[in-house]
């Protein structure tokens, strides 16, 4: 998103909330904003780790993002690394 074209980058935020408001929040009518923030939580987990997106090849985003597919720059994510390293120690 470099400021040219800033319509056109709008278009995917707004549909990624399109997406959670009817999956998530119209199906779910959640008691207190403590349920919600909890739901919505979940949601994401499940929306970066489970759900398959067919723009992405119908694999999951987060899959997409640790391995580069599709064409991208392969992100190296130093802070889970060093979490995982300092774990086996």
């Amino acid at each position: 998103m470099d400021g040219r074209g800033r319509a056109l980058d709008n278009i995917f935020v707004e549909r990624l909330w399109r997406t959670v408001k009817y999956e998530e929040v119209y199906l779910k009518q959640h008691g207190s904003l403590k349920d919600l923030l909890m739901g919505l939580t979940r949601y994401f987990m499940f929306y970066n780790e489970e759900r398959l997106h067919q723009s992405l090849g119908y694999k999951t985003p987060k899959v997409v993002y640790q391995t580069a597919a599709g064409g991208g720059a392969k992100i190296v994510d130093k802070f889970n690394e060093a979490t995982e390293t300092s774990a086996l120690v």
